[in-house]
């Protein structure tokens, strides 16, 4: 029998000196609010593979991953069900930014950004403050 476990997400963190994307979600849950762009891992692909992957689709930017950010695992953190996200940060290296595949819009934020996020991703950018300021 095969054990019942949570879904495995990524989210990218797309850096830009003091500027991130974020896209508006096309979809529920959280439709129309900004998001990290992001989503589920598909069978045969590594976890950077779907981050930088998911990034290009929602975004139209390639990216290199320069490091694991953290993995979110709170069962509470998607209202679908559990859900485990392994969050990269990531530098453009190409492409144009555009909303595309699962996001309505993409935009260059600068940070701090104030405005509600999605998901638990109010929490990973206080994360990534924290590992910013040193």
């Amino acid at each position: 029998m095969k054990p019942e476990t949570p879904l495995l997400t990524v989210d990218g963190i797309v850096l830009d000196g003091k500027r991130i994307v974020l896209i508006r979600r096309l979809h529920p849950p959280f439709e129309g609010q900004w998001a990290l762009p992001g989503g589920f891992v598909e069978i045969g692909e590594t976890v950077e593979e779907a981050c930088v992957r998911e990034i290009r689709e929602e975004t139209g930017l390639d990216v290199d991953i320069v490091r694991l950010l953290g993995v979110y695992s709170d069962p509470g953190r998607d209202p679908r069900g559990h859900t485990v996200s392994v969050v990269f940060l990531c530098y453009p290296s190409g492409g144009e930014l555009r909303g595309a595949d699962d996001a309505a819009e993409a935009r260059w934020f600068t940070l701090p950004v104030t405005d509600p996020l999605a998901f638990d991703h109010e929490k990973i950018l206080e994360d990534l403050n924290r590992i910013l300021k040193g």
